[in-house]
């Protein structure tokens, strides 16, 4: 039987949890088109390593070996960097990958060199590629974002909050896809778009921590374990109710992250006025008049 397709700007449709809130929207990764350029040289290296005699056959597969690894290398540093930039405190990689990355690249195209040429030009393959790596991925972020000043301490537990909340979104983003179900990943999406608001909200004003911290950890951890054992279970047998419930358990928990994060915009907004009504008795007591 033909079934209607319904989405949230469909006619008719319900609409969207929450009210105040506006989910951010999730960018597009622009990782992959870059990264894929490197696996050219790889082929190559295979071809000729299955032509060769076995000495240069190691070598050349040596080579691959190396350039797998810096590619491997830059697509997680690259991941990491818009992670960083993404977000308003953030501490920098504690690997830089991309750095690493480069200087693979450059031992694999060095050996490469050995293998199919001489010494002069492996020292030339390999200082080539090491720069031009680095020209066309740059280097890793090498300082901590946000994180200067006196609120350094607060920012430092803001930091290290958003990195564990962090996790426990890729880890329901990983558990979701055993449930294969699109619409089901989609809408886990939404919920960390919402959530992710939040992490922004606490990121602009530190305070907001202690307000937020059972929601960054104790509700993303439930919210964790409760999409990894339905997505085993749906993946077994399907099961339809057992989706209308975990899909009720995410308009709940999306209601609640967004009334929370409101709350917090607001309890902001109450202090900065604060703040200016004081400012303003002060100036009016010096004889300043203020509009």
């Amino acid at each position: 039987m033909a079934q209607r397709y319904g989405g949230e700007h469909s006619p008719g449709a319900k609409p969207a949890s929450g009210g105040g809130i506006r989910p951010v929207a999730a960018k597009r990764s622009r990782v992959g088109a870059r990264i894929n350029l490197l696996l050219i040289a790889p082929v190559f290296m295979l071809w000729r390593a299955f032509r060769s005699e076995p000495v240069v056959m190691a070598e050349w597969l040596g080579a691959f070996a190396l350039v797998i690894l810096a590619t491997y290398l830059t697509r997680e540093g690259l991941r990491a960097e818009e992670a960083y930039h993404a977000r308003t405190i953030s501490r920098r990689p504690a690997v830089p990958r991309k750095l690493l990355g480069a200087l693979f690249m450059g031992a694999g195209l060095g050996l490469a060199g050995i293998a199919g040429h001489g010494p002069l030009e492996a020292i030339i393959f390999a200082v080539l590629g090491a720069a031009i790596h680095l020209l066309a991925f740059g280097m890793d972020p090498m300082e901590n974002k946000g994180m200067e000043g006196d609120n350094a301490f607060q920012t430092e537990r803001v930091a290290r909050a958003v990195d564990e909340a962090e996790k426990h979104l890729s880890a329901m983003t990983d558990a979701i896809k055993r449930a294969g179900v699109p619409a089901l990943e989609r809408r886990v999406a939404t919920f960390q778009s919402s959530v992710r608001q939040m992490f922004r909200t606490v990121e602009d004003d530190p305070r907001d921590l202690t307000g937020a911290r059972k929601y960054l950890g104790v509700y993303l951890l439930g919210a964790k374990d409760a999409t990894a054992k339905f997505a085993d279970l749906y993946a077994r047998n399907g099961d339809d109710s057992a989706r209308k419930d975990y899909e009720s358990l995410l308009d709940d928990l999306q209601t609640n992250f967004e009334a929370q994060t409101q709350k917090m915009l607001t309890d902001n907004r109450s202090d900065l006025d604060i703040e200016i009504g004081v400012l303003r008795d002060r100036l009016a007591r010096e004889g300043v008049k203020t509009e």
